[in-house]
């Protein structure tokens, strides 16, 4: 397994994978969703060749924030994830979903059976050694393999002081120096292109802390740790005129990563 740059536990990041499921309903009712767009885009290899209604794998499905969004667009959605409380809540949350449990390493389809493979927030939890091959076991010659990963928008500046005071969050800016969200080169898939997707995710204060302590670096805190960690993020936005006075938007951006199956 590619531990992508120094400073790895092994141990630490085993448990922020795992500690998901605690907080499964929280992490339904406060992760963005994806753009249409973006999802849009992530399948458009797949839609040229095979029309509007595809077969597409969910993987490392969560709760299903980017399932609701295929199955809104008319599409056929077999969710895999390998956490069972996260798994009860993408079928409770998205019924009309296959629900399986699984793994991108160990993904329980046959051979060839889905015209796209999508991955909302998760590449960087799988073991793209074992992984890859296992997605281009399950995908059609010619499919798409794409990641959605949603960043705030730290080129703007309130959002840039709100990563000084908390350390989970995940940085626009920071995308080119972070190998571990990117697909790697891999013989049965073409190069990875990329295209961005701005938008924004209502929030408050309150909702937005909430949003944050669905992290896992927050997830694998000590309690009082999380608590000082989650009360100095609450000060700060109530000190920014962007952030103080209610609902504001949480300026956001959707990277796609997409690569294509060879052999189509």
């Amino acid at each position: 397994m590619s531990t992508h740059g120094t400073g790895y536990d092994p141990e630490l990041y085993a448990r922020r994978a795992a500690s998901f499921g605690a907080v499964a309903a929280e992490y339904a009712a406060h992760r963005p969703d994806y753009p249409a767009e973006a999802v849009a885009w992530a399948l458009a290899p797949a839609a040229r060749e095979r029309g509007a209604a595809l077969h597409v794998l969910d993987l490392a499905a969560g709760t299903g924030k980017l399932s609701g969004g295929l199955v809104a667009l008319g599409h056929r959605v077999t969710a895999v994830e390998p956490d069972p409380a996260m798994l009860d809540e993408l079928r409770r949350q998205v019924p009309a979903a296959t629900a399986l449990g699984g793994s991108a390493e160990s993904i329980p389809l046959p051979d060839a059976s889905v015209d796209a493979v999508l991955v909302g927030q998760a590449i960087h939890w799988f073991d793209q050694d074992r992984a890859l091959p296992e997605i281009a076991r399950v995908l059609r010659p010619g499919g798409p393999l794409a990641t959605l990963s949603n960043a705030e928008d730290d080129r703007v500046e309130w959002v840039a002081g709100l990563a000084a005071v908390s350390p989970t969050q995940v940085s626009y800016l920071g995308w080119e120096t972070n190998p571990s969200r990117r697909i790697a080169p891999h013989p049965a898939f073409s190069a990875a292109v990329d295209e961005d997707f701005p938008h924004s995710m209502p929030r408050t204060i309150e909702s937005l802390t909430a949003t944050v302590a669905t992290h896992s670096h927050i997830l694998v805190m000590a309690p009082d740790e999380r608590a000082a960690v989650l009360a100095g993020i609450g000060d700060y936005l109530r000190s920014r005129p962007e952030t103080s006075a209610g609902a504001f938007g949480l300026p956001l951006v959707t990277r796609v990563q997409r690569c294509v199956r060879a052999g189509g």
